[in-house]
């Protein structure tokens, strides 16, 4: 996998915490000095990811794609969604790439106080409404959650769209109608042998000549400190474990520590590493420093920076 592959991610997880403007502005320096070709930003209890990408306007040019990983979709409309995307993608000339997925029941149902009902239709039926309108075109489609009627007048370039999706059905819609999908805490052997067949058979079903992308998220630590790490990482880790569909997933990787999906050691480990995830099938890398102390943060960000440089 070529260095052009590698992006950074910022936020939720790993110490990290999206709570002012500057905060994403400065990230996404740190991304551009060290090499990065992409910058990636979490939707959580933080600042509004859409709009905090847009902030970035068009500084920042070494880095060639921004994104968010990821927007959930219940608690909004396509039509609002689409102009805040649109009005980004106007903002960053064209590098805005849209991480959607559903969010999960707890999320859901405990947060926003909606209904979990039919999350794929919901999601089929959102995107038959988002995904015209990203691309200038007006939207009519009626379904029986979501509908929508209408057209954007912004100035944009189309909006790719990668989906979170860990369901059979969802990657197969992944596969065959978006750009592809965008994982979180998935490991080598679950994308080659659980996640690409899936989205690999919507492609082909759907009579695509371009393969689908492979987004997948893996949190490096470059530290002698491997008791501390690991702290860390089963404490990042039982957070996924908590949701159904990851912790479903996560048996595909034949773990008895989902931990053990972070990479922790020297740089050589975590290079190594990283290869198998491009091996497995894997287009593009976000990566993210999940680092339990400053000297191993600034260690990993260090390496990195040698690296990618």
């Amino acid at each position: 996998m070529g260095n052009d592959r590698l992006g950074m991610s910022w936020g939720m997880a790993g110490g990290t915490m999206l709570a002012s403007i500057d905060e994403v502005r400065d990230a996404a320096l740190l991304a551009e000095r060290s090499g990065f070709e992409s910058y990636w930003v979490s939707h959580a209890a933080g600042v509004e990811s859409v709009a905090a990408l847009a902030c970035l306007g068009n500084d920042f040019p070494g880095i060639k794609e921004v994104g968010t990983s990821v927007v959930p979709l219940y608690g909004r409309h396509p039509f609002g969604l689409a102009q805040l995307v649109r009005t980004a993608q106007n903002a960053v000339g064209g590098r805005f790439t849209l991480g959607v997925g559903t969010g999960n029941q707890g999320f859901v149902d405990g947060k926003l106080g909606l209904t979990w009902g039919k999350p794929f239709t919901y999601t089929r039926e959102f995107m038959d409404a988002l995904q015209p309108l990203l691309n200038g075109e007006p939207a009519d489609s009626s379904g029986e959650l979501v509908s929508a009627h209408a057209e954007l007048g912004i100035e944009a370039e189309p909006t790719p769209i990668l989906l979170a999706a860990l369901g059979p059905r969802m990657l197969r819609f992944a596969g065959g109608r978006l750009q592809g999908t965008t994982l979180g805490q998935c490991g080598p052997k679950t994308i080659a042998n659980y996640i690409l067949p899936h989205l690999s058979e919507g492609a082909e079903a759907a009579g695509r000549v371009t393969p689908p992308r492979v987004l997948a998220l893996v949190r490096i630590n470059v530290t002698e400190d491997i008791s501390g790490a690991k702290m860390l990482a089963r404490e990042i880790s039982r957070h996924y474990q908590a949701i159904p569909s990851y912790s479903n997933a996560t048996k595909h990787e034949g773990l008895d520590d989902p931990s053990d999906l972070h990479l922790i050691g020297s740089w050589q480990q975590i290079l190594d590493g990283l290869a198998a995830y491009g091996d497995a099938g894997a287009t593009d890398l976000r990566i993210q420093v999940a680092a339990h102390d400053e000297l191993s943060r600034e260690k990993s960000y260090r390496a990195l920076a040698d690296y990618l440089t």
